[in-house]
């Protein structure tokens, strides 16, 4: 009986710690291959990323300040083949979408107001593609300059 409830807790304890290292692996990708990209912006500290499969979506709401420049920047691992991202404001309209700016991966602007924005990323599938969906570490990154 004792063995079955090292046994019980053992697999408990790898099923649990799984995904906190799946989402420390993401953050060190993030650290290692996106916060460069914001340059000459600040990056401002935090680290947003996730595991995402083809055809998944994740969406971050955040407060963007006026009289600020701003950088954003969405990557994925190399494994997949592209990243979408829309920047949307409180009334729903899209302010930036990378599929009409040839999937740039970042988008520097400046607001005239204060406001909170949700970023919409989305790992689209590949036309034609039969296979298993991929997965793969996806990040948002955001720099600052005082302006």
């Amino acid at each position: 009986m004792m063995k079955k409830g090292i046994l019980f807790i053992s697999i408990l304890a790898l099923v649990i710690s799984i995904p906190v290292n799946l989402n420390a692996q993401c953050k060190q990708f993030a650290k290692k291959s996106c916060k460069s990209g914001l340059a000459p912006y600040q990056h401002d500290g935090n680290y947003h990323a996730a595991l995402l499969i083809e055809g998944e979506e994740a969406e971050l709401y955040k407060t963007f300040y006026s009289d600020t420049d701003y950088r954003v920047g969405v990557c994925g691992a190399n494994n997949l083949a592209y990243i979408e991202f829309k920047v949307v404001d409180s009334n729903g309209k899209v302010l930036y979408d990378n599929k009409l700016h040839d999937s740039e991966w970042k988008w520097d602007f400046k607001l005239e107001s204060s406001q909170q924005l949700k970023i919409v990323v989305k790992v689209p599938v590949p036309d034609g593609q039969v296979e298993e969906p991929r997965e793969g570490c996806v990040a948002i990154m955001f720099g600052f300059k005082e302006g």
